[in-house]
């Protein structure tokens, strides 16, 4: 029997509004006011927005559960199977030891502190929200700026602002894929409208930080070097979201500026070397030396990582592992099952391409760099059991935040809700970052952000006649300028900093700068939807696209070999790097 979704189960729109809002509420004052866990939030939350489907909007009670299935299934696969395999690569590289001599690199390249919350903060900070994200590019730059010697307030609140430009694409692009499922909208052209979006706020980064660190005439001392951070971070960030995807972006331009910082500062120097007024003694040693080889593999783990990664978006490869490797079956009672309030019947299928998903190609990654780095497998089995167990609450928080939101969407709710943010009509692509800036201060990811809100901004761009890629994209672009006061970022850096005690101070430390951010792509985001559309990628939405004759795998599986012959030449490169006597490190007299 084919159930009919309605947007006006009371006949009342506000009565309607009011009623669709209360899950949303109910997670704002669980996490604000009761401060609850996020799992538990999550699972109390999806409970509640069943009860609304089934009582309110006369949902069956079969549909409500196998909604929330599939939305916990999809959380399961791929969301976390991504989430624990970035976090177990990097936990293998911390493990073994190598993550301290890239800790010790990046704090020795500068001893000016305005360069080194550039090359920390914003760039190195980066490239750990691409690989590892959820709190630690906060935890591990907050703390080794403290550990340098800056004001723990600063070296806490600056980190925080800078993990700004980098969220959209954390955790090897996690947000904009669940974007993506929830919306209906691709991910590629996604990426590439946030791709559009956020370098312009990355080129104005790195000017900012050092203004807040040591004001604004001696920002003005490094503007060479600023602008040498900011333009190669914007440019690598445009280059990889648009051509490459989401997976990339964080770990491209936070290298890339890493290096070309480097490369600057070989010929040029600040006229005067800055510091913090009675700065507190620094506790890591930066006068550490360390050969190529040495530092070849400790990077060796994303070294590979990039590579992968890269080689896993590219076609062919796709292709060919799909046609080795995916099952797709359409979801058990719930396909067909339900008809949208446009008349049609609303497919629930389930991909499970468990050799092309991303997370597989980062647990290869992480299988080659485990002897490269020093490990044995059985180490690196107890890493994996060890990060199983880290994430144990995140990927019960994930499930049941993708199970809430395919609730709300399948039962209607979602749709009662964009009817009244309709009628906000031309302001509201304006209005459209702020809901992404409100869920990741709720819930402390753009992930769940996008997961509760992305299906909301979708519907109401369409019932406005906006292109929806550039809401779905400003719910993505506003969240991440909403992370630097989220509660849970603030314990983190708190924690990291030694501040614990006095999250209050770095609240407002950070907090004026969100509201300035957030403003700022609003009016960006206002701009692409009416002055400047031809930004906005051309895209047809997922499941669409006309059937085409199967693809000609050979040419992916040739590419295949290749790979694998430039992963073994590269392993064997290193290896054989490694085995050479090392030195060990020299102080620099």
């Amino acid at each position: 029997m084919i159930w009919k979704q309605v947007i006006d189960p009371f006949n009342n729109i506000a009565l309607s509004v009011l009623v669709a809002a209360v899950p949303i509420l109910f997670i704002f004052w669980a996490l604000i006011i009761r401060k609850m866990k996020g799992y538990q939030a999550s699972l109390i939350a999806t409970g509640l927005a069943m009860i609304i489907a089934i009582l309110v909007y006369g949902m069956p009670v079969k549909l409500a559960l196998l909604s929330a299935a599939h939305g916990a299934v999809y959380g399961l696969f791929p969301i976390c199977w991504l989430v624990v395999m970035a976090v177990f690569l990097f936990n293998v590289t911390v493990k073994s030891g190598q993550f301290e001599i890239i800790k010790h690199f990046m704090a020795s390249i500068t001893s000016d502190r305005r360069l080194q919350a550039l090359l920390i903060a914003f760039s190195f900070g980066s490239f750990l929200e691409g690989t590892a994200g959820f709190g630690a590019p906060v935890a591990i730059t907050a703390a080794m700026l403290v550990g340098l010697g800056f004001n723990p307030l600063y070296a806490s609140g600056i980190c925080l602002i800078a993990n700004t430009a980098p969220v959209a694409f954390g955790s090897i692009g996690i947000p904009i894929t669940v974007a993506s499922q929830v919306s209906g909208i691709p991910e590629l052209p996604i990426s590439q409208m946030v791709g559009r979006t956020l370098p312009i706020l990355s080129i104005m980064l790195p000017f900012y930080l050092v203004s807040i660190i040591a004001g604004l005439q001696k920002a003005k001392e490094i503007w060479p070097a600023v602008l040498i951070s900011g333009i190669s971070f914007a440019f690598l960030q445009y280059f990889s979201s648009n051509f490459l995807g989401p997976a990339l972006p964080d770990v491209i331009a936070g290298l890339g500026s890493i290096v070309c910082l480097m490369a600057f500062l070989r010929f040029w120097k600040p006229k005067t070397i800055w510091r913090f007024a009675n700065e507190p003694a620094a506790t890591i040693n930066t006068d550490i030396s360390y050969t190529n080889g040495q530092l070849i593999r400790a990077w060796s783990p994303f070294i590979v990582l990039t590579i992968m990664v890269i080689a896993w978006g590219i076609q062919p490869i796709k292709d060919a592992l799909n046609s080795a490797g995916m099952v797709q079956f359409e979801f058990p009672g719930l396909h067909n099952a339900i008809q949208g309030e446009d008349g049609n019947l609303l497919p629930k299928l389930f991909k499970f391409n468990y050799l092309s998903a991303a997370g597989t190609a980062i647990l290869i990654a992480a299988l080659i760099a485990i002897p490269l780095v020093g490990l044995t497998y059985r180490e690196g089995a107890n890493v994996f059991g060890a990060t199983l167990n880290q994430l144990k609450f995140p990927i019960l928080t994930i499930a049941a935040v993708l199970g809430f939101a395919y609730i709300l969407n399948d039962s209607g709710i979602t749709l009662t809700l964009a009817d009244v943010l309709a009628n906000t009509g031309f302001m509201f692509p304006f209005f459209a970052p702020v809901l992404g800036w409100l869920g990741v201060f709720i819930t402390g990811s753009d992930t769940s952000a996008n997961a509760l809100f992305s299906k909301l901004q979708y519907a109401t761009a369409t019932s406005i006649g906006v292109d929806p890629v550039v809401t779905v994209a400003a719910n993505i672009s506003g969240g991440v300028v909403g992370k630097m006061i989220s509660p849970q970022s603030i314990a983190v850096a708190a924690a990291a900093g030694n501040l614990v005690g006095k999250e209050s101070e770095l609240f407002r430390f950070t907090v004026k700068h969100s509201f300035y951010m957030l403003l700022f792509i609003c009016l960006i985001v206002l701009a692409q939807a009416y002055a400047f559309k031809w930004l906005i990628p051309v895209y047809e939405m997922l499941g669409t696209k006309k059937t085409t004759a199967l693809p000609d795998v050979s040419k992916g599986f040739t590419y295949l070999i290749v790979l694998g012959v430039l992963l073994i030449g590269i392993a064997t490169a290193i290896l054989m790097t490694s085995r050479k006597k090392e030195q060990t490190p020299d102080l620099v007299n």
